[in-house]
Protein backbone atom coordinates (compact mmCIF):
# COMPACT_ATOMS: atom_id res chain seq x y z
CA UNK A 1 0.00 0.00 0.00
CA UNK A 2 1.37 3.51 -0.70
CA UNK A 3 1.99 5.82 1.84
CA UNK A 4 -0.17 8.37 -0.07
CA UNK A 5 -3.11 6.24 -0.05
CA UNK A 6 -2.43 4.95 3.83
CA UNK A 7 -2.17 8.64 4.74
CA UNK A 8 -5.54 9.32 2.45
CA UNK A 9 -7.19 6.26 4.50
CA UNK A 10 -6.02 7.72 7.65
CA UNK A 11 -7.21 11.26 7.18
CA UNK A 12 -10.54 10.29 6.39
CA UNK A 13 -11.51 8.37 8.80
CA UNK A 14 -14.77 9.57 10.71
CA UNK A 15 -12.62 10.00 13.85
CA UNK A 16 -10.20 12.05 12.53
CA UNK A 17 -12.51 14.49 10.83
CA UNK A 18 -14.85 14.72 13.90
CA UNK A 19 -11.69 15.05 16.03
CA UNK A 20 -10.48 18.02 13.86
CA UNK A 21 -13.60 19.80 13.64
CA UNK A 22 -13.75 19.37 17.66
CA UNK A 23 -10.12 21.11 17.72
CA UNK A 24 -10.83 23.59 15.94
CA UNK A 25 -14.38 24.80 17.63
CA UNK A 26 -12.22 24.23 21.04
CA UNK A 27 -9.86 26.92 19.85
CA UNK A 28 -12.81 29.40 19.07
CA UNK A 29 -14.23 28.11 22.31
CA UNK A 30 -11.53 28.82 24.51
CA UNK A 31 -10.90 32.48 22.94
CA UNK A 32 -14.36 33.18 24.15
CA UNK A 33 -13.71 31.64 27.92
CA UNK A 34 -10.59 33.76 27.40
CA UNK A 35 -12.07 36.87 26.83
CA UNK A 36 -15.12 35.97 29.45
CA UNK A 37 -12.39 35.63 32.30
CA UNK A 38 -10.19 38.57 31.40
CA UNK A 39 -12.84 41.19 30.98
CA UNK A 40 -16.01 40.26 32.52
CA UNK A 41 -15.10 38.28 35.11
CA UNK A 42 -11.73 39.35 36.75
CA UNK A 43 -12.25 43.27 36.24
CA UNK A 44 -15.10 42.63 39.07
CA UNK A 45 -12.64 40.17 41.16
CA UNK A 46 -9.97 42.50 40.89
CA UNK A 47 -12.19 45.46 41.82
CA UNK A 48 -13.50 43.23 45.12
CA UNK A 49 -9.44 42.51 45.72
CA UNK A 50 -8.98 46.39 46.25
CA UNK A 51 -8.12 47.23 42.57
CA UNK A 52 -5.58 44.22 42.21
CA UNK A 53 -5.13 43.35 38.56
CA UNK A 54 -4.06 39.88 38.20
CA UNK A 55 -2.25 40.19 34.98
CA UNK A 56 0.61 42.36 36.63
CA UNK A 57 1.25 39.94 39.95
CA UNK A 58 4.12 39.19 39.87
CA UNK A 59 7.71 38.40 41.49
CA UNK A 60 10.64 39.55 40.53
CA UNK A 61 13.44 36.85 40.62
CA UNK A 62 16.72 38.88 39.01
CA UNK A 63 15.66 42.63 38.16
CA UNK A 64 16.73 44.01 34.96
CA UNK A 65 20.25 44.52 33.91
CA UNK A 66 21.29 47.02 31.44
CA UNK A 67 19.47 45.32 27.94
CA UNK A 68 18.71 41.93 30.13
CA UNK A 69 14.96 41.82 31.01
CA UNK A 70 14.11 40.67 34.50
CA UNK A 71 13.34 37.62 35.80
CA UNK A 72 9.87 37.16 37.04
CA UNK A 73 6.92 35.01 38.49
CA UNK A 74 4.03 35.75 36.71
CA UNK A 75 1.66 34.32 39.31
CA UNK A 76 -0.89 36.46 38.31
CA UNK A 77 -1.52 35.45 34.84
CA UNK A 78 -1.33 31.73 36.23
CA UNK A 79 -4.20 32.17 38.10
CA UNK A 80 -5.86 33.86 35.32
CA UNK A 81 -5.34 30.75 33.01
CA UNK A 82 -6.72 28.33 35.92
CA UNK A 83 -9.94 30.61 36.22
CA UNK A 84 -9.84 29.91 32.26
CA UNK A 85 -9.56 26.39 32.77
CA UNK A 86 -12.31 25.85 35.48
CA UNK A 87 -14.54 27.93 33.46
CA UNK A 88 -14.21 25.62 30.24
CA UNK A 89 -14.02 22.55 32.49
CA UNK A 90 -17.61 23.78 33.64
CA UNK A 91 -19.08 24.71 30.46
CA UNK A 92 -17.75 21.23 28.88
CA UNK A 93 -19.21 19.00 32.01
CA UNK A 94 -22.76 21.03 31.58
CA UNK A 95 -22.64 20.64 27.58
CA UNK A 96 -22.39 16.29 28.01
CA UNK A 97 -24.28 16.34 30.91
CA UNK A 98 -27.36 18.33 28.12
CA UNK A 99 -26.02 15.70 25.30
CA UNK A 100 -26.33 12.69 27.72
CA UNK A 101 -29.99 14.01 28.90
CA UNK A 102 -31.03 14.59 25.35
CA UNK A 103 -29.87 11.28 24.28
CA UNK A 104 -32.66 8.55 24.36
CA UNK A 105 -32.63 5.46 27.04
CA UNK A 106 -32.90 2.53 25.82
CA UNK A 107 -36.39 0.88 26.69
CA UNK A 108 -36.44 -1.41 29.68
CA UNK A 109 -36.73 -4.74 29.28
CA UNK A 110 -39.56 -6.29 29.72
CA UNK A 111 -39.21 -8.54 33.18
CA UNK A 112 -38.49 -11.94 32.46
CA UNK A 113 -41.28 -14.48 32.30
CA UNK A 114 -41.56 -16.84 35.31
CA UNK A 115 -39.78 -20.17 34.96
CA UNK A 116 -41.91 -22.82 34.06
CA UNK A 117 -42.77 -25.33 36.17
CA UNK A 118 -40.66 -28.43 37.11
CA UNK A 119 -42.27 -31.92 36.73
CA UNK A 120 -42.47 -32.53 40.50
CA UNK A 121 -45.02 -29.50 40.49
CA UNK A 122 -46.37 -30.43 37.65
CA UNK A 123 -47.27 -33.99 39.28
CA UNK A 124 -48.17 -32.15 42.89
CA UNK A 125 -51.03 -30.05 40.98
CA UNK A 126 -51.89 -33.21 38.73
CA UNK A 127 -52.20 -35.20 42.33
CA UNK A 128 -54.01 -32.57 44.24
CA UNK A 129 -56.46 -32.18 41.42
CA UNK A 130 -57.69 -35.56 41.81
CA UNK A 131 -57.95 -34.96 45.53
CA UNK A 132 -60.22 -32.28 45.26
CA UNK A 133 -62.53 -34.42 42.21
CA UNK A 134 -62.93 -36.76 45.07
CA UNK A 135 -65.99 -36.99 47.13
Amino acid sequence: MSLVKEFKEFAMRGNVVDMAVGIIIGAAFGKIVSSLVNDVIMPPIGMLTGGVDFKNLMVTIKPVVGDIPAVTLRYGVFINTVIDFIIVAFAIFMMIKGMNSLKKKPAAAPPPAPPAPTREETLLAEIRDILKKRP
